[in-house]
């Protein structure tokens, strides 16, 4: 029996069994991971407080308030009105830094340069080596041979002395530090995608198109690409946090952000002798990096569970 000659409701029933979209079916099974709704919230807050940073800060992250405000001194503590704080004394939620700078101004802009260098980098690092994973899974032989072997080269190193490596050659600053980042990260995604592309490249669809005489190009870039991209999500939600983390690592040394830049490793580089006499100081950007890591992990997480198709869901 054909399908012009089924009956209405049967042709109702079969299409009411069809399987939903896969990234509708991952968003539903992402949700109902609590870690992964937690990281999502954390995200939430941070990309709500980088985007309105001028509206929730009180003061410029880079102003010198002496003169400005009379009585102030340098790394005075935190004083909140709400909850006791003199009225008279001016209101600063996170203190007074050593410059005499609002500290909550300073860890509020911070988060936009922190969403900025992890996505940034992250996505430099996913471009070049999605590029360079493709190409070596793809068409193998010598060129696989020669592009993961330069790729193994750069794993022998450990990640951040390479990048300081990289930085010290270029010279500090926080471009610099991006692309020190992005370049000993690249060996991650490029061999990520390599091993999905050599899975995905032997299926029968794949085989069909050879067959067909689709020419190489057009296999890989509409065929294989799309196909493989799903590991290289979770890696890349995964590597933000870490790329967060190392450029806070050479902002500490004094190899990326410089100051009067509002950057949360700076910040605790700058106040990391006041560890006891203003700890604040050092704990605040310290605790937002550990919260921004925190978010990132748990999403990636929960996105590994969701787009894992094996995984048995009920």
């Amino acid at each position: 029996m054909t399908a012009e000659t089924l009956p209405i409701p049967a042709v109702a029933v079969a299409k009411a069994k069809e399987p939903s979209s896969l990234y509708r079916d991952a968003i539903r099974h992402l949700l109902q991971k609590r870690s992964a709704v937690v990281g999502m919230i954390i995200l939430l807050v941070l990309v709500f407080v980088a985007v309105f940073a001028p509206l929730i800060a009180p003061y410029d992250p880079e102003q010198q308030l002496i003169g400005v405000e009379s009585g102030i001194k340098k790394r005075s503590p935190p004083c909140i009105h709400l909850l006791g704080c003199s009225a008279e004394k001016p209101q600063h939620v996170f203190g007074v830094d050593a410059n005499f700078r609002d500290f909550f101004s300073r860890v509020v802009f911070g988060s936009r340069l922190s969403l900025l260098v992890g996505f940034a980098s992250v996505t430099f690092a996913i471009v070049v080596g999605t590029a360079m994973g493709a190409v070596a899974g793809f068409f193998g032989g010598w060129l696989d041979n020669v592009i993961m072997r330069f790729m193994d080269v750069l794993l022998a190193f450990p990640a951040l002395i390479l990048a300081i490596a990289i930085v010290s050659m270029l010279g500090p600053g926080l471009i610099n530090a991006l692309i020190a980042i992005g370049i000993v990260t690249i060996p991650a995604y490029a061999r990520v995608i390599r091993s999905s592309i050599l899975s995905v490249k032997e299926q029968d669809f794949i085989l069909a198109d050879r067959a067909l005489g689709v020419p190489p190009g057009r296999i890989l870039f509409r065929d294989i690409l799309p196909n493989s991209i799903t590991p290289l999500i979770v890696q890349g939600t995964l590597g933000i946090g870490t790329a967060i983390v190392e450029v806070a690592a050479l902002s500490f040394l004094g190899l990326g952000a410089q100051p009067p830049t509002p950057e949360w490793g700076l910040m605790v580089s700058a106040e990391r002798n006041q560890i006891f006499t203003a700890p604040y100081l050092v704990l605040i950007p310290g605790i937002a990096i550990a919260l921004v890591v925190l978010g990132f992990n748990l999403l990636g997480d929960g996105l590994q569970d969701a787009l894992n198709p094996r995984l048995n869901r009920r």
